[in-house]
């Protein structure tokens, strides 16, 4: 059977031939150069044991050059798919989208059907695109029927930060925005789903604008207030998320580990459909993409939730919770609190699913349109 020419290289032969004076076991060892540092590591071993032994030093400089040779071409092929994905990402979110300008700074928005008019507030890693994918979970087929409003918050995609300090970038900065936008449509009255970190500004557009609000749908919502940021809230945010190559390899190889981090345990991940995988591999993960749009609205984000401080029981409109015992990025605690606090509020709570209540999409689909039809 023929032998590859890197088990050749390597082979107990060419080592024996190689050199008689020298024990075998130690011209093996330089072949560690080249295997860790590549071409670099195979011409420093070549210039060492050139005069002693030279079959050795040549075959440790092609070992350099056959393993930079692969790990080049890896590197190449990973980067133009990146190419490819980044272009089509940034190609997506320059479209279907508009600007107006509220009394509280510019504003992005998706303005898509007819009839009863919806909010939609996107959550972390979102944006107006991802207010659009998430109305297919709470829609579905029957999303023809409502007028989906998807702003992006402050910091994510086209809407920019306002002003420079927190006040002007708070959560009822942000909900005061979508009320002006809202005038400037023409609509009076709208329903509002929040999702994940839009369940802030979500419960201060009823707690500031009721007469506004017909009815409060909360998913997968942050509704009290977190600790201050740690060091490893900072990596995440001002390093990972910035980076648009790290978060999309993540997405693109590491999907496991990726959906843990969102809150999808390893256990609902083992259980989940072919459709659910499918909505998570082809949809879900790749609307995040690019990140770093996003990332100066979930740094704003997160350095608000320290001081948010609404009082939630005076929520006076028609609520539906829904959320997942086992979501570990929003923890339960939260729409516990707003099902005790908010008056008369429904709460469809699941033993799995994670913060996109991955295996419940048709039972979370059924809630919240039949809670809107009342």
């Amino acid at each position: 059977m023929q032998r590859s020419l890197l088990t050749w290289i390597l082979s107990e032969k060419g080592d024996h031939d190689m050199s008689k004076t020298r024990p075998m076991h130690k011209s093996r060892l330089w072949y560690l150069l080249p295997i860790f540092f590549h071409v670099i590591g195979g011409l420093i071993g070549y210039l060492i044991v050139k005069k002693s032994n030279s079959v050795l030093a040549k075959r440790l400089l092609l070992v350099g050059i056959i393993l930079s040779a692969i790990v080049t071409g890896i590197v190449i092929y990973v980067y133009a798919i990146f190419q490819a994905d980044m272009s089509a990402a940034y190609g997506r979110i320059s479209t279907g989208n508009h600007i107006t300008q509220t009394a509280n700074g510019t504003l992005e928005y998706a303005d898509l059907g007819e009839g009863n008019p919806v909010l939609v507030v996107h959550g972390a890693g979102g944006g107006y695109d991802q207010g659009l994918l998430l109305s297919q979970i709470f829609f579905g087929e029957d999303s023809d029927q409502f007028r989906l409003i998807a702003p992006s918050r402050f910091g994510f995609l086209h809407t920019p930060l306002p002003g420079s300090d927190n006040s002007s970038r708070s959560f009822a900065a942000q909900a005061d925005a979508f009320a002006d936008m809202l005038d400037r449509l023409g609509i009076e009255k709208a329903a509002v789903v929040g999702f994940s970190a839009g369940g802030p500004s979500s419960i201060e557009f009823a707690l500031r604008h009721p007469e506004k609000t017909s009815q409060l749908v909360l998913v997968s919502a942050v509704l009290h207030n977190e600790p201050p940021l740690q060091p490893s809230d900072d990596a995440v945010l001002n390093g990972l998320f910035k980076s648009d190559f790290a978060f999309w390899f993540l997405g693109k190889y590491m999907q496991p580990q990726l959906l843990s981090f969102l809150g999808v345990t390893p256990e609902v991940q083992a259980k989940l459909t072919s459709e659910d995988r499918s909505w998570v591999s082809d949809a879900f993960l790749p609307s995040l993409n690019p990140i770093s749009p996003r990332q100066p609205g979930m740094l704003n984000d997160r350095i608000n939730f320290v001081s948010i401080g609404y009082p939630i029981e005076k929520v006076s409109v028609p609520t539906l919770i829904v959320s997942a015992k086992d979501d570990t990025l929003v923890n339960p605690s939260h729409s516990a609190y707003a099902a005790q606090k908010i008056p008369a509020a429904s709460h469809l709570e699941f033993e799995s699913g994670g913060r996109v209540l991955l295996g419940h999409h048709n039972d979370t689909r059924s809630a919240v349109t039949g809670f809107l039809a009342q």
